[in-house]
């Protein structure tokens, strides 16, 4: 039986001046997956320590979330990926009009941006472009 691709097919990039080890303890804490994506259920399938972590998802998606986080110069580079499809509220895939699919894909893309930069600010903590990461 073939299952239809996902409706959402979101990849981001931000880069952090700080090592992924950094990047990794914001994400190891289960209970930090409720503030970041509070509609959904997360059920780890994959823990690569200090590259990241892969995700199912449930509640207000189904489908698949990763973050991976890659060594890059003095910092990390987090790449966010998330395939997923709409679910209504018994779980089931929701088939949405086009335009309800663009404007859940802008908001679930700016969420995921949203989520980067904060990290950015503060776990860079104030560090000024140009310097680098402080030591840990």
């Amino acid at each position: 039986m073939n299952q239809a691709p996902p409706a959402l097919d979101i990849v981001d990039e931000t880069f952090l001046v700080v090592p992924p080890s950094t990047v990794a303890a914001a994400f190891a804490d289960p209970r930090s997956w409720s503030r970041y994506w509070p509609d959904l259920v997360l059920e780890v399938y994959t823990d690569r320590g200090d590259q990241g972590l892969r995700w199912t998802v449930r509640g207000a998606l189904i489908g698949t979330m990763e973050v991976w986080l890659e060594p890059v110069l003095d910092g990390t580079l987090l790449h966010y990926f998330l395939r997923a499809t709409p679910a209504g509220p018994d779980g089931e895939p929701l088939a949405l009009q086009a335009r309800d699919l663009r404007r859940e894909f802008d908001r679930r893309a700016r969420a995921a941006k949203a989520i980067a930069l904060g990290l950015k600010e503060v776990l860079e903590d104030g560090r000024e472009p140009g310097v680098g990461p402080r030591a840990e």
